[in-house]
């Protein structure tokens, strides 16, 4: 059974977000908060944690995970973007979009869309996963945390330690976090194409 960790939503204690990092540094899959509900994340390079996640989410092969990045210093490693799509993305984050992009060979093929080749890409303002990501030398491997079945993303720990804390190496309890995903936006062809609907408002 995993355990919660309080974090302090807008001042994120280094010592207990060293915490979390030692958690994922030793393979475990967490749950953490982001402005858009609670997201489950591991390593990038943790393929039993992925595999984990995949079961937890009972996610189907062509899902794309998603990278949680601080920043966008280190696109280029994960994916392919030219100029007029990295303007797009750089006017809207930190916020609740995710960008489906080309992935780059220094994304391991089985967090790909295996037809598509594609990666999502996401960096929230969220304190806590930006603390996380501070101390963190690649992006977080994370899908948000909606449960088979359900359409809403989970906003609670508590709630998450009851449903699948079983599952979990350890819980980021950050407070209530917002219960719409994000707005999911395809950037692979020359258009953008919004493939989903959510907190993030549609460019115009």
């Amino acid at each position: 059974m995993s355990r919660i960790i309080e974090i302090h939503p807008d001042h994120p204690q280094p010592h207990r977000i060293g915490e979390v990092v030692k958690v994922l540094e030793q393979g475990g899959v967490i749950a953490y908060p982001t402005e858009s509900g609670y997201a489950l994340g591991c390593l990038l390079d943790n393929k039993q944690g992925a595999d984990r996640i995949r079961a937890i989410r009972r996610l189907p092969p062509d899902h794309d995970f998603t990278l949680m990045c601080r920043d966008l210093k280190n696109l280029g490693d994960y994916a392919r973007v030219g100029n007029s799509q990295f303007r797009y993305i750089r006017s809207l984050i930190p916020g609740p979009y995710t960008f489906i992009l080309p992935a780059t060979r220094e994304v391991p093929r089985r967090l790909q869309n295996p037809k598509r080749k594609t990666i999502g890409l996401r960096v929230s303002p969220n304190a806590i996963a930006q603390a996380l990501l501070e101390q963190l030398p690649d992006p977080l491997m994370s899908v948000s945390l909606i449960l088979p079945g359900e359409e809403m993303v989970m906003t609670d720990a508590w709630s998450i330690k009851d449903e699948i804390g079983h599952a979990l190496d350890l819980i980021v309890d950050g407070g209530y976090s917002g219960h719409e995903p994000t707005t999911v936006i395809d950037l692979t062809e020359d258009e953008p194409v919004v493939v989903r609907e959510g907190q993030g408002a549609v460019p115009q």
